[in-house]
Order: C-alpha cells, then sequence, then structure tokens
C-alpha cells in the first residue's frame, strides 16, 4: 500500500491548507497600508481567539521566544519567582528564570503527575514576584489547573504574576484570562492555529504592563513596550514574519467559520474556538477509551489529561521507540516518544489543531496494526478492542 505521511505530533501540526494558500499569496511589504490592515485585524482576532480585552503582542519567534520575553520584561536580576513544573517544559522556565538573574523557587512532580496546591502554597513568599507555569505540560500530556493556581494567588493576596505557558493549552483547553486573572498568556503558532513555526503571541494584563516599567532585566528584540506601542499603529517594532501573518489570519477565519450560522455566514471566532477546543477534547478522549480497551496505561493522572496530546505507556517490556518507528514506517503516521527521562518508556499522539474523528479513526487502527506486530502487544490485545471503545465514546458523547 501506498504510505502518505500525516503528524500526530502535538507541534508542528498539521498545516491548514487555507493558510498555506494564503502564505503563498502573501507577497506585501510590512511597511504599507496592506500590511497594517492584516496586522490590525488579525491582533484583533488574536484577543478574540485567546478570549481576552488585553492587549495581544505578535513576536516572530518560536514559543521559547515567547517565554523568554515573559521573563526579560516582567522581572529584574534578584527577583524571587516560583516555577511549577513536572515535565519538560516546566524544566524550561526554570533555565529561562535563572538565566536572567531571578532567585528560582521551584515545585516540582513528577513527570506524568502534576503539582499540589498544598505545595505551592507552602512556596509561595510574601516577596514572589511571579508564578510561571504551564496550562499543559505536552511532553507528558498532563493538564495543570490553572484557574485554581489563580484563584490561590487571589487568596493569599499575592502580588506575583502569573504567567502561563499556553502554547499547547490554547486551543486545547477552555481557559479564561480575564476571569481567573492570568496575567501572561503565551501561544504559538505551530499549535492550535494550524499554521508553521515561527510566531508566538502572548496576552499581557494591564498588572503586567506596570511591572514593565518598573523591571530592569535587559532586552531589545523583545521589548514588548516596543511591540505594543508599534501594534498601536498596525505595525511590528522589526521585520515581520509577513507570510506567517496572512496564514494566521486565514486560520482564525477558519476557526470562527467553524461557528457559521445563516445569520452570520462568516462565522463567530469566540465560538469557533469552543468548538476547536471541544473538538480536542472529544478526539483526546477517543484515543484514551481506545488505549484503556487494548490494555495500555494512561501517563496521566485520572482528570488531568491534556486535551492536546495524549500520552500512553508502552506495553510492559517493549520500548515506546518501536510503536513509534512502526506508525511511521508502515503507515507514514508521526507520533512523538517520550521526552527527557520518558524516552522509550511512553508515546503522545496529538488532537491539537487540525484533527478531527476521521485522524483519531486512522491513527487508532494503525496503532492496533503496530501492536499485533510487535514483539511485545498489549494484555488481552485483539483487532477493534481500541476502534469500538473510541467509536462508543464518539457516538455517547459527541456533540
Amino acid at each position: 500500500m501506498i504510505r502518505k505521511t500525516r503528524l500526530f505530533t502535538p507541534g508542528p501540526t498539521p498545516l491548514l491548507p487555507a493558510a498555506q494558500f494564503a502564505m503563498a499569496a502573501a507577497d506585501i511589504h510590512h511597511r504599507t497600508p496592506e500590511f497594517r490592515a492584516m496586522y490590525t485585524r488579525v491582533l484583533s482576532q488574536l484577543k478574540e481567539f485567546v478570549g481576552t480585552k488585553n492587549d495581544v503582542i505578535i513576536l516572530s519567534s518560536s514559543g521559547s521566544g515567547a517565554m523568554e520575553a515573559a521573563v526579560s520584561n516582567l522581572t529584574s536580576p534578584g527577583d524571587r519567582v516560583l516555577v511549577l513544573t513536572a515535565g519538560k517544559f516546566g524544566e524550561r522556565w526554570t533555565g529561562i528564570t535563572k538565566a536572567f538573574g531571578c532567585h528560582v523557587d521551584v515545585v516540582s512532580a513528577p513527570y506524568g503527575s502534576t503539582f499540589s496546591l498544598d505545595e505551592v502554597k507552602a512556596n509561595l513568599k510574601l516577596e514572589t514576584r511571579a508564578v510561571f507555569v504551564q496550562a499543559t505540560e505536552s511532553s507528558t500530556g498532563v493538564r495543570h489547573d490553572i484557574e485554581a493556581i489563580a484563584n490561590l494567588l487571589k487568596q493569599e493576596k499575592s502580588e506575583a504574576l502569573l504567567i502561563v505557558d499556553g502554547i499547547t493549552g490554547l486551543g486545547t483547553s477552555h481557559l479564561d484570562m480575564d476571569g481567573w486573572g492570568i496575567d501572561v498568556l503565551i501561544g504559538g503558532s505551530q499549535k492550535a492555529v494550524m499554521i508553521p513555526p515561527g510566531l508566538s503571541y502572548l496576552a499581557v494584563s494591564a498588572r503586567a504592563w506596570d511591572r514593565m516599567e518598573a523591571t530592569y532585566n535587559p532586552r531589545y528584540y523583545f521589548d514588548l513596550r516596543k511591540e505594543r506601542k508599534n501594534a498601536a499603529k498596525g505595525e511590528s517594532a522589526y521585520t515581520p514574519s509577513v507570510a506567517l501573518i496572512a496564514a494566521l489570519g486565514a486560520a482564525l477565519n477558519y476557526i470562527a467559520a467553524q461557528a457559521a450560522t445563516p445569520e452570520k455566514p462568516e462565522g463567530d471566532l469566540a465560538a469557533g474556538r469552543v468548538k476547536l477546543v471541544d473538538n480536542a477534547i472529544t478526539c483526546a478522549a477517543m484515543t484514551r477509551a481506545a488505549a484503556t480497551a487494548l490494555g495500555l496505561k494512561l501517563f496521566a493522572p485520572a482528570g488531568y489529561e491534556a486535551a492536546a496530546a495524549t500520552a500512553i505507556v508502552a506495553p510492559e517490556g517493549s520500548d515506546s521507540g518501536t510503536l513509534v518507528k512502526g506508525l511511521k514506517s508502515q503507515f507514514g503516521a508521526i507520533v512523538t516518544d517520550g521526552q527527557g527521562e520518558m524516552k522509550g518508556q511512553l508515546f503522545r499522539i496529538a488532537h491539537i489543531g487540525f484533527f478531527d474523528y476521521m485522524d483519531t479513526i486512522a491513527i487508532l487502527g494503525a496503532l492496533e496494526q503496530v501492536i499485533a506486530k510487535t514483539k511485545f502487544p498489549a494484555p488481552n490485545f485483539a483487532f477493534g478492542k481500541g476502534l469500538i471503545a473510541a467509536q462508543t465514546f464518539f457516538a455517547e458523547h459527541a456533540k
């Protein structure tokens, strides 16, 4: 049989065709009225996509650039900060904050788990200036309870800013930035918005903008104040990724169109965002149901499973790399192995962005085929068990 390459990774994710067409046609200069009109429109759309009234800034960088910008703009050397980490990307917060001279307190949880609020409370100090955390730890498939963390900061009357890496959380989790009191929420282009890597964006609260006037860590390209000033004129501070911004506009139009009605044929971006999140939640639940039916163990704790990606423990005695390679060699399906200390122990199937029911059924059917050919099949394995469980979940729960 022919093999058609399909991405099932939590970033980069499959590209939206309309976004690819928009990129190909984006032959415009960035200091022109045409670009300013497009940029202003995309910034406005991003606010709706994030679900905030706060200003949103776009950077021509990966999500890690936006993480660095959050640290460099909002801290000074010697500031005490709190990092909550339970995976590779939580560890990245630790590395960045230390690089900028912060005094870093860390609440860590083992891979495949989340941290307790009691631990967070015990490590939150009067002088804590900021709390850094992931909405979703995509290296482990775990979702952290951002609302509970935000509520804790309010209860403790903490002056700490809450800075959330939502790079895989946006578009897969229902996040309420303004209602919960998140101060910075970060997203990335190669995730739920279905375009290539190269853009990141940050929604920034009024409290965070005020904090920037009192901090003095070095910043130049990533000076968010410059970007805010220029964005008000429909421009970026430096040369932007014009093609990616055009693609982002097309992707946000597509998301809005998912909620089109006869009365509003152009759609509704806020309602489309809800549909996008619900789609990821459904695909993830189908995958978890299938994995459990096949006798496989889920890595994330019950109730904290991420919708961005499902982390599945390899069958006992096997290496997850064998399954990852088997899916690619037999079916052209690209899934990801575990990261860091979990390499070889689990594999991750993504549901973020341009995935749907048909994609989910396809990868689960391929997974059954690969498991059947491995030396270490799952206990009580039988063809169809996973697919039946996924189909049943969809039939009973899909809207």
